[in-house]
């Protein structure tokens, strides 16, 4: 090494390896790393340090120029460049001249320093890698095409440009949205919603997602009890009705209604908190009279039954006897049954009135059901028994 290369600083010496330049005027990058890995070979600790100095200063240019290929993509330059910057110190402290051009090296290395950047700190949404380095070529075809069309290019002109399909074109862009996600404090501005945020107009978690479990099993306990404690349940609270409009309509006392829905709801209360329902116990609570009652008298030329009283299983027994009695007490005259003090029908009191038909038919007897009130109507209507109602 002669004289005049030995006085030369480190900096000096790389940039007079650098010195001829290319077509276009830039540094030969090449030359100087080829020089910094000889001279490196025989320097101290502290020779190397100042030529890995001087060559990072001598390359900043050149990362600065591909860090600006990625301008204008959400991040701020001075990240992008400071990134570039990272790629740089990377390349150098990794680059062997055995294995080919620094140059072409430090472009893989710093493009994929600023790429991971992107796919890892940018993104505000967690999307897959393939998709995220597909949105930044989309994005960069983008631009380029709507600086050559004047317009902004149609997903078929990217996907042409770029030679993929159309649907991964369209899945790239749709993805993209994910960069940034709009903030949930984010004014809505609308006429109206001053003081309004984004986050306003999302749905909350529904606090009765909670109930659901419970009122499933509330709806199998439900259809256990008789006819008669469903319906005061469903009038109590289905149709907020009093307790003194139920046992108007029922025909019962506004006691007998409030003892009726004590037991209804202890025993739905109980069998909420048991694996088993327990046995519903109807009959422990009635009056100790016959909750039916039937007169069956003999008018002109026809006899008639009247019926007073709730029917339901309880009281279907005596109902079906006096109901029997009744037909054999007309002859082969018409038999009326006056339903007209029947406020509740259950399924025991149809079959009953099933039965009543049937032995009536046997026995050859016209037989004809009156005075329903509206509900017990309604039931006898939909079991086909209105054909018998005169």
């Amino acid at each position: 090494m002669s004289d005049e290369s030995s006085a030369l600083s480190p900096v000096e010496e790389l940039d007079r390896a650098a010195t001829p330049v290319t077509d276009g005027g830039l540094e030969d990058l090449d030359a100087a790393a080829v020089a910094f890995a000889e001279r490196g070979l025989s320097a101290s600790a502290a020779e190397r340090a100042a030529l890995r100095e001087a060559l990072t200063r001598l390359c900043l240019p050149f990362a600065g120029r591909l860090a600006r290929r990625y301008r204008g993509r959400g991040e701020s330059f001075e990240d992008i460049e400071q990134v570039a910057r990272l790629g740089l110190v990377k390349a150098i402290d990794r680059y062997d001249p055995v294995r080919g051009s620094f140059t072409a090296y430090a472009v893989i290395t710093i493009s994929g320093e600023i790429k991971r950047h992107f796919r890892d700190k940018t993104w505000g949404v967690h999307v897959p890698r393939r998709v995220q380095d597909l949105s930044l070529e989309v994005g960069h075809a983008t631009m380029v095409l709507t600086s050559m069309l004047s317009r902004t290019p149609t997903a078929a002109e990217i996907a042409e440009r770029l030679g993929l399909s159309l649907e991964a074109v369209r899945e790239a862009q749709e993805s993209a949205a994910g960069y940034s996600p709009s903030s949930l404090n984010a004014p809505i501005g609308g006429p109206g919603d001053e003081g309004a945020e984004f986050g306003d107009m999302l749905g909350a978690v529904d606090a009765d997602l909670d109930l659901v479990d419970d009122r499933v099993t509330v709806a199998d306990l439900l259809m256990r009890l008789p006819a008669r404690e469903r319906r005061m349940l469903a009038l109590r609270f289905y149709g907020n009705r009093t307790q003194a409009d139920i046992a108007t309509e029922l025909g019962i006392s506004q006691m007998h209604v409030s003892r009726l829905l004590t037991r209804a709801l202890s025993w739905l209360r109980e069998a909420m908190l048991s694996d088993v329902p327990p046995r519903w116990e109807g009959a422990e609570t009635r009056p100790e009279h016959h909750p039916v009652q039937v007169e069956a008298v003999r008018e002109g030329g026809m006899v008639v039954a009247r019926v007073r009283g709730e029917v339901d299983r309880d009281s279907a027994e005596r109902l079906r006897i006096a109901l029997r009695h009744a037909i054999a007490l007309g002859g082969k005259d018409r038999v009326v049954i006056d339903l007209a003090g029947v406020p509740l029908l259950d399924a025991a009191g149809i079959a009953v009135l099933v039965d009543a038909a049937s032995a009536a038919a046997v026995a050859e007897v016209p037989l004809a059901l009156t005075g329903a009130q509206p509900y017990v109507a309604s039931i006898l209507k939909v079991t086909g028994l209105s054909r018998l109602m005169a």
